[in-house]
């Protein structure tokens, strides 16, 4: 799937790619909904009916990843509510193997995330992933969500690379399709971010389910 002779720089996303999107669905379906309804008086539908029109609204902007945008929107802080739940931030299979195969092939490697710097912090404590990177790339600092143009320009700016020989690893389709009309010349979906859901089909862009397959594809380069 991979010619690792042919990549010189590998992008990552953080959740439904190295991390479990079963946390960050539950979280905004399930989780904060019910919560919402607790504090309100509601029930789950109407509380459901009253949140997620406003998520959809504004789906692929900044906005809807900023936890500090939501935790305005709704008066309190949302991420209180996060302990809770914790125990649903996991890595996705093979993915610690393969951070620790791209350290061993020096490639330049950078996370390059849509998530609010507060989940970051949460997220690389709870999963250790962090001690794997040098280089960080928040949307958020870059006033860009990774769905925009931009975003693609301003990293390239802060981390130079070579847009052919750049590998970039993510879930979201948006994205993918943003970073190819940028250029980047090798793009790799996840075929299936959210471990409580069935594969998707991704017909755009190659798939793997688990980093093992890329392993596998390395140790025959």
């Amino acid at each position: 799937m991979i010619d690792w002779q042919e990549i010189d720089t590998v992008l990552l996303d953080m959740d439904g790619t190295l991390l479990d999107l079963h946390y960050d669905n539950y979280f905004w379906q399930e989780f904060l909904p019910r919560k919402w309804a607790e504090r309100n008086g509601l029930d789950m539908e109407a509380a459901r009916r009253d949140l997620l029109p406003r998520f959809r609204s504004i789906e692929g902007t900044l906005s809807w990843y900023c936890v500090d945008y939501w935790s305005e929107i709704l008066e309190f802080d949302i991420l209180t509510l996060n302990p809770e739940i914790e125990h649903l931030i996991r890595p996705r299979p093979f993915a610690e193997e393969f951070l620790q195969y791209l350290a061993a092939t020096g490639k330049p490697t950078a996370m390059v995330t849509n998530a609010h710097g507060r989940l970051i912090e949460i997220k690389f404590m709870l999963t250790g992933i962090g001690a794997y990177f040098e280089n960080v790339f928040c949307a958020h600092d870059f006033g860009l969500a990774k769905e925009e143009a931009g975003f693609w320009n301003e990293l390239q700016r802060r981390f130079p690379f070579e847009p052919a020989r750049t590998l970039l690893i993510d879930d979201n389709l948006a994205v993918l399709e943003s970073a190819r009309d940028f250029g980047i010349g090798h793009l790799l979906a996840i075929a299936r971010p959210d471990s409580s859901r069935p594969e998707r089909e991704v017909r755009d862009f190659p798939a793997v389910d688990s980093f093992r397959d890329l392993l596998l594809t390395a140790g025959e380069s």
